[in-house]
């Protein structure tokens, strides 16, 4: 079943005598869904997917993300204030979802099978084997550097850089002000280069 059809299906009624009226109206997931959040999904799944991979390192886990975070999105629909932008609100939650698969235990402590399908697939087939190996290894030095920087530099290097947001939307994403987040960054960066350096 794709998103247009759950979206577009029209609720059916219960006709049950004494029902109230917010059950005869259908569910409450449904009643509040966007009619063009198949739209919405399409525009923005592979920018969340990327944000959720260089966050995580792991394509399986940023491909769970990226569903997990449009089901929150889906379901919380109602609750969008439209203060932000949809791209915003959704980086809003990716961050806040891989955050917290960072932190939880078995994100720790689990040892993953994560495969190097990520570099392999980065490059064009018509790229010689030496530019494949040298692409792959450039891949894993950044990604390794990344993984070795405190969460908050890794993910204001990612917004900036990757995602291409401005310091005021990183800054409304990340709760402070545009000049703590241009200080930040700059200590990232070069928390990043030492880091990139060492990978060598």
């Amino acid at each position: 079943m794709d998103m247009d059809s759950v979206v577009e299906e029209p609720l059916i009624e219960h006709t049950q005598a004494g029902a109230p009226a917010a059950a005869r109206a259908g569910p409450p997931l449904l009643r509040s869904a966007p009619p063009d959040f198949a739209a919405l999904y399409e525009a923005h799944n592979r920018a969340i997917y990327y944000l959720a991979l260089r966050y995580l390192g792991d394509p399986a886990k940023a491909e769970d993300a990226t569903h997990d975070v449009f089901l929150k999105a889906f379901r919380k629909w109602g609750e969008f204030r439209g203060e932000a932008s949809h791209r915003t609100w959704l980086y809003r939650i990716t961050i806040n979802h891989c955050h917290n698969l960072r932190q939880s235990w078995a994100s720790r402590n689990l040892v993953t099978n994560a495969d190097d399908a990520v570099w392999e697939n980065a490059t064009a087939r018509t790229d010689s084997p030496l530019r494949v190996l040298e692409t792959k290894e450039l891949g894993q030095r950044i990604q390794t550097a990344l993984d070795g920087l405190p969460s908050e530099y890794r993910l204001l290097l990612l917004l900036v850089a990757d995602q291409e947001l401005s310091y005021d939307e990183v800054a409304a994403l990340t709760e402070q002000t545009a000049d703590a987040v241009r200080g930040k960054l700059h200590r990232a960066r070069k928390a990043f280069a030492v880091l990139f350096q060492q990978s060598a």
